[in-house]
């Protein structure tokens, strides 16, 4: 069977809606291979080539004045679209970033990312879970993921602790029978022992005690 090959990824912008100006100022991605985190990851700040506005800041902590100088989107998306390749892509209200990466791609002029792509652990959280809180925060809580370092937003951050609650709403690392399998497998040889059926019949002194407490019953149904 071959591999499944995932991408956990997430974006920071400079605002909610891309029709209104706003851009992507980072991009966090992590590479998944049936469930598991291999270790790869793609990670990149943006020049947006735009003011951030403070309300944006407040949420990731990304200034003006640190993405100025930072690529633009241009100067990144062959080595972003070659790191995600033909693979599913996994996002926190996915409709969000893969609106924003497509609005950044026909502004350079490439083709689109089709939704069809995107798997939304939001919509899974809010099957799995009908009237529970489905934030990052709240998922990793509900599922013992340490946030002690998700001070504020980070794609990179966010995309890592995506990846491990994308494995608990998905049923946890075991997905196949043949992992289960050859985990649980013991190739021991035993040799099997039988042994004789053990008595149980009462002896003559338990007879006598139980005569002795029956006599003391009054009418009892089994002698009626």
């Amino acid at each position: 069977m071959s591999a499944m090959r995932e991408i956990v990824w997430d974006t920071e912008t400079t605002g909610i809606m891309p029709g209104d100006g706003h851009r992507i100022v980072e991009i966090g991605a992590v590479e998944m291979m049936n469930r598991t985190v291999t270790g790869r990851t793609y990670h990149t700040y943006l020049d947006p080539q735009r003011a951030m506005p403070k309300d944006a800041e407040r949420v990731h902590g990304l200034s003006s004045a640190f993405l100025t100088g930072q690529p633009i989107f241009e100067q990144v998306v062959d080595d972003f679209l070659a790191f995600i390749g033909d693979a599913p892509l996994v996002a926190h209200n996915a409709a969000f970033d893969m609106e924003f990466l497509n609005w950044e791609l026909k502004r350079a002029g490439m083709p689109i990312v089709p939704m069809t792509r995107a798997i939304d652990t939001l919509e899974i959280s809010r099957k799995a879970n009908p009237g529970a809180k489905h934030t990052l925060d709240a998922l990793c809580t509900r599922y013992g993921i340490d946030l002690s370092a998700r001070v504020k937003h980070g794609a990179l951050l966010d995309a890592e602790l995506l990846a491990r609650v994308y494995i608990e709403l998905t049923g946890g690392r075991q997905i196949g029978f043949d992992l289960a399998s050859d985990a649980g497998r013991d190739d021991t040889a035993y040799e099997r022992v039988s042994l004789a059926a053990r008595a149980h019949d009462a002896s003559e002194e338990e007879l006598v005690r139980h005569a002795s407490f029956v006599s003391g019953l009054k009418d009892p149904l089994w002698l009626s």
